[in-house]
């Protein structure tokens, strides 16, 4: 087998974000779709060269898309909405798809099993006539064919697409297999002309999840008809993110030529190796999900553990899942105490590849050997620097004995609405107003020393007045003060906190053009001195109305870090407990009487497999109370939690014992909304009445009905009305109108009401 190494993906926004740019600039109408398809295809072509040259064998191609994988699978197989089949052409279809249009709806968005990447759910329903167009697929192999690249072809599978999904009167959407898979086949026919051989990586993560038994008696049917479709294709079967056992079991009499493992999150897929009969193993032992270092020593005994289950001349050296949810390269971050112990996408190629030619050939070359020890050498290092531990944080947590607030909820409603005397329906925003280009470049200018701090200073409170005047001509009754010093709701925490470390260029994309910057955390995490307590006080100070503290909560903290793999998550995740009580209590004290602590990747956060479910709930309710343990009766905690599946987590959630919880609700209706009336949740709910992830403005009569429709599920004076989430990436001429005709339409309501 020539074969010796694969990467599962690669990251698509470039070195610098260049398709962020050309998206951009595209959807601004700055440029056209010729010049978008030239900087797409120019960053396809330089990914491909730097996998090359980095020893790669396998090279996928069609891990690149315009804004997500699941949409480009939908399209693949015409599973098109019918309020999109009108549109223009194919590309406006496309990005109508993905983030609405002057007409309709965008579809929604969730995110990917337990990361921060947000993919598109499709939408399905009899209306649709499933039919095959591999263009695009076809596209790129043959432009990996023209620099020289004989590439993997990945898909998303079937049946992953499937389960994630959702039906129109909510079926199982399994029901549509035999139609999908009869496409798939029909497209693989088409692929299988393409090359002499022609590798194809299916991409079903669905089965790292507890299923019924019907999923896995699906999965070897369709496999057989996969592998019965053309000789000269490899299929290769794909998981990540935990291990699956049951579907490799289900698949051991099914002629695939290899199995895609995650050895990194899913240790128990070595009890897999047993049914992995001839099959080709690539094995996921480079942490695609974490920047730090690969153990060269620990990886190559992994290796070898498997080797000892399967033979070394089946096995080959992969990344455990797609490098999409690192950074892209180290190369250029600036230096410091920690920057040899980085590995982003670039940097874990060569890990691979090294790992391959060291656990395949009988002898080290000299470069090899020398980079082994050197490995070595940074990997204890990484272990015993005292800079990463801080004895005043153990002592901490040793002594943090209160871990929850006083007072019921009950009696702490009565006291907080006597105090607040808030109107029926309550009008406030998630937190962020719009980051302007000449905020940017204000906090830009401050970084860089071009300014002083008066004039940052002076910049901010001048955006924080202009904010509060808005809300109050536009008739909120909760204020925020907009958040203008803050690049992101989890860097800007950071910042201030003891053991994080930023990157210059460390971005992840997170939905479409999207891209974040995740801290990352090395040290032991302490607050050195209050975070938000100065701009909130100020923002206070200028109206009469409520000014809202925005607080990140500490599992959101953790989930959207880079986080020290020397520590539990849990140990981790109380450290930041404790910085955020203390800040809370700071800000109660300055006279802020709600505060908002976000925890909007609580439910990304938990394990893919049951057994793993409990441990992760007692750690972020126990923390989101420990952080809150501070807060007096008639202090009101606010949390916000992004797109989630709440169904099986009620409980949870209420047993954070927030007052009020605000959620995104605006693409998905009242179907999540019931899931809290019918547990019987007592607190307060602030269901998104219209999307922020659109563009479009929706007018008095459209959100009137959107909380109408909230009115038939929850009774008024149990809701909020807010949009769906913050505002930073929205434009002030988006924002303005859209928040005005908010209030318009409440007032309304209101009038009704009396």
């Amino acid at each position: 087998m020539k074969e010796k190494t694969l990467i599962t993906g690669f990251p698509r926004m470039g070195e610098n974000r260049e398709l962020k740019k050309a998206l951009e600039d595209y959807w601004s109408g700055k440029t056209g779709i010729d010049e978008l398809q030239k900087i797409s295809s120019e960053l396809r072509k330089k990914h491909w060269m730097i996998q090359k040259d980095n020893g790669i064998s396998l090279i996928s191609c069609n891990d690149f898309s315009f804004y997500d994988s699941m949409l480009d699978t939908a399209v693949m197989i015409n599973a098109v909405p019918e309020r999109f089949r009108d549109s223009k052409n194919k590309t406006d279809m496309y990005f109508s798809m993905a983030h609405g249009d002057a007409n309709s709806a965008a579809m929604e968005m969730t995110k990917w099993f337990n990361t921060n990447y947000h993919y598109i759910v499709p939408e399905l329903d009899d209306s649709i006539e499933f039919k095959a167009d591999a263009s695009k697929i076809v596209s790129e192999y043959r432009e990996a064919l023209s620099v020289g690249i004989h590439p993997k072809i990945n898909i998303i599978g079937p049946i992953t697409f499937l389960a994630l999904s959702k039906t129109d009167d909510g079926s199982d959407p399994l029901k549509y297999i035999d139609k999908v898979t009869e496409v798939y086949c029909s497209i693989l026919r088409e692929l299988s002309a393409l090359d002499e051989t022609v590798f194809i990586q299916f991409d079903e993560p669905v089965f790292v999840r507890d299923l019924p038994e019907e999923y896995f008696e699906r999965l070897r049917e369709v496999y057989l008809k996969f592998s019965a479709v053309s000789d000269n294709i490899r299929i290769i079967f794909t998981t990540y993110f935990e291990h699956s056992c049951e579907a490799v079991k289900a698949l051991a009499d099914v002629p695939l030529w290899g199995l895609g493992l995650d050895f990194v999150h899913g240790k128990k897929n070595i009890d897999a190796l047993k049914y992995a009969q001839n099959k080709i193993i690539i094995a996921g032992v480079v942490d695609g999900r974490n920047i730090w270092i690969n153990d060269f020593n620990k990886s190559i005994r992994l290796l070898k553990e498997i080797a000892a289950h399967t033979g070394m001349d089946r096995i080959l050296v992969s990344t455990c899942c797609s490098l999409l949810h690192v950074p892209f390269s180290s190369v250029n971050e600036p230096d410091s105490r920690i920057k040899d112990w980085f590995s982003f996408a670039v940097e874990k190629t060569a890990e691979v590849s090294l790992l391959g030619r060291v656990f395949h050939s009988p002898e080290v070359n000299e470069s090899d050997s020398r980079n082994l020890v050197e490995n070595a050498m940074i990997n204890e290092l990484m272990k015993s620097s005292e800079f990463r531990t801080d004895a005043s944080v153990q002592e901490g947590i040793n002594e943090a004995v209160k871990s929850e607030r006083e007072g019921g909820f009950t009696e702490r409603q009565t006291i907080q609405r006597k105090k607040f005397n808030l109107p029926v329906l309550p009008l406030t925003t998630i937190g962020s107003f719009p980051q302007t280009p000449e905020l940017r470049k204000t906090r830009r200018d401050f970084r860089m020393k071009n300014i002083s701090s008066a004039e940052y200073e002076s910049a901010v409170k001048n955006y924080i007045d202009d904010c509060i005047a808005f809300q109050e001509e536009a008739g909120l009754d909760v204020f925020v003060h907009g958040e203008p010093e803050r690049t992101d709701m989890v860097e800007y925490f950071g910042e201030m906190l003891k053991g994080f470390h930023f990157t210059k260029n460390g971005w992840v994309q997170s939905y479409g053009s999207r891209c974040v910057k995740p801290p990352v955390i090395y040290g032991d995490v302490s607050r050195p001195e209050p975070m938000t307590v100065k701009w909130i006080s100020y923002a206070q100070g200028k109206t009469k109305k409520i000014v809202k503290g925005m607080l990140t909560g500490p599992v959101t903290i953790l989930n959207w870090s880079f986080v020290r793999d020397d520590k539990t998550r849990a140990e981790v995740s109380k450290q930041i407990a404790l910085a955020l009580r203390d800040e809370i209590d700071d800000l109660q004290k300055a006279g802020i009487s709600i505060i908002q602590v976000d925890e909007a990747a609580f439910k990304e956060g938990y394990p893919l497999r049951r057994e793993n479910i409990p441990a992760y709930e007692e750690m972020a309710v126990s923390d989101f109370k420990l952080a809150c343990s501070r807060a007096e009766k008639d202090t009101q905690i606010h949390t916000h939690m992004c797109y989630s599946n709440f169904n099986d987590i009620m409980p949870v959630i209420d047993s954070m014992d927030a007052d009020v919880i605000t959620i995104e609700t605006a693409r998905s209706g009242n179907k999540l909304l019931k899931v809290f009336r019918d547990y019987g949740y007592k607190k307060d709910v602030g269901p998104g009445v219209y999307d922020i992830h659109s563009a479009r403005i929706p007018d008095v009569e459209e959100i009137e009905k959107q909380i109408r429709l909230r009115m038939e599920v929850l009774p008024a004076g149990q809701l909020w009305v807010n949009p769906d989430c913050g505002l930073k990436t929205r434009k002030w001429d988006e924002v303005k109108p859209a928040l005005e005709n908010m209030v318009k339409a409440v007032e309304k309501i209101r009038m009704d009401l009396k």
